[in-house]
């Protein structure tokens, strides 16, 4: 929660009376009141409804940002890390914006439509400024909207959100990362096949008019799937057990993608995008840190902040997300450590007043059903 989120006024989703309805606990993030977990069973409820069946998540927080005009794809290659040359319409991309000296400004997914238009969804507290970002550097004919309240966004995870799509008549039959736009209640959604959860799911991009519709229909025929409303709470336990990076925790200003080991979504063979340079430079030199994951080797239960120490008591790094993973039954964490810290190292973190034990370990901490 930034500093100023206590006192100023929060955004709401279009689905918030829905949410007050099913009991919701709310919580500030990125400048909205969102749900953090519902009466009837909380995180650990929802965290496995999304592991075992399916849960749904309002993200309508997420930014939403259009490029339009001769080009815009080609222009946005320029800026952004990961080559859209890799994908083509109907298809999406992990991606990020960088600082010049690398930092990440923002990790987004970037949905193609085609030569001259795409979408950005990139986070909530991040969205005005990717877009004022992209109009600055924008060519004369490319325009670019924050569309961030035109648009709702509902998250459908888990092994069965195939069945409810169809329940709720959108069969549709799409690879990893590819979206189509298709009819619901009258209405045009974007429905592409990814999440933030690990699990096999989608994203529906509503227009805000019809998103109370499309929330009723999809817990409609979610019915007989088990299917739970899932607040920000799970959404956190389950990307950290992929050890999927949250901005302003594992990725920030300061922290690069080379660090936080995320040079898949570089595009290194691409003449140019900003922050180029510095990451050449760094990925070059190796990193003096590295993202790491970690798992408990007895009760301590890792948050953001806490000293990760080696065996010998020397600070080798800093946990920057943490929790207690409902899958495991034990600590997780991802912690940016030392580069001499190798996997499978033995480390301890500063838990309160001791020093609890935890393993170095490459993530995901549980099997990844995305695809």
């Amino acid at each position: 929660m930034g500093t100023d989120e206590a006192t100023e006024q929060l955004r709401t989703s279009p689905l918030h009376e829905r949410h007050v309805a099913a009991g919701a606990r709310f919580a500030a993030f990125g400048g909205w009141s969102m749900p953090v977990e519902y009466a009837g069973g909380g995180v650990l409820a929802e965290h496995t409804a999304v592991r075992e069946a399916v849960g749904l998540f309002d993200v309508s927080h997420l930014g939403k940002v259009s490029v339009r005009g001769p080009g815009a794809t080609t222009f946005v290659n320029t800026v952004l890390t990961n080559d859209l040359g890799r994908i083509g319409p109907g298809q999406a991309q992990y991606t990020l914006l960088c600082n010049p000296a690398g930092g990440v400004v923002d990790d987004l997914i970037a949905y193609v439509t085609g030569p001259d238009e795409l979408l950005l969804v990139p986070n909530a507290a991040n969205a005005a400024g990717v877009a004022a970002a992209l109009q600055t550097a924008a060519p004369e004919g490319v325009e670019v909207h924050d569309r961030h309240h035109d648009l709702a966004v509902l998250a459908l995870q888990g092994p069965l959100a195939d069945q409810v799509l169809e329940a709720a008549g959108i069969p549709l039959a799409l690879d990893y990362m590819a979206f189509a736009v298709t009819d619901v209640g009258g209405a045009e959604v974007v429905v592409c096949r990814t999440g933030y959860t690990g699990e096999r799911g989608y994203e529906l991009l509503v227009p805000t008019a019809a998103a109370t519709a499309a929330w009723d229909a999809l817990v409609a025929a979610g019915a007989s799937s088990g299917l739970r409303p899932a607040g920000l709470g799970a959404r956190d336990t389950l990307r950290t057990e992929m050890g999927y990076p949250l901005h302003g925790q594992d990725l920030s200003s300061t922290i690069t993608p080379v660090q936080a080991r995320l040079g898949w979504a570089v595009g290194w063979a691409k003449p140019t995008f900003v922050g180029d340079e510095a990451l050449r430079a760094e990925k070059e030199a190796r990193p003096a840190r590295v993202l790491r994951g970690l798992r408990a080797e007895g009760r301590g239960i890792p948050r953001s902040g806490m000293t990760v120490r080696d065996a010998d008591g020397t600070e080798v790094g800093t946990v920057t997300s943490g929790t207690f993973s409902p899958t495991l039954k034990t600590g997780v964490a991802l912690a940016l450590l030392d580069a001499a810290v190798t996997d499978d190292a033995e480390v301890t973190v500063d838990v309160r007043s001791r020093r609890e034990p935890f393993r170095v370990t490459k993530p995901p901490f549980v099997p990844s059903h995305v695809r």
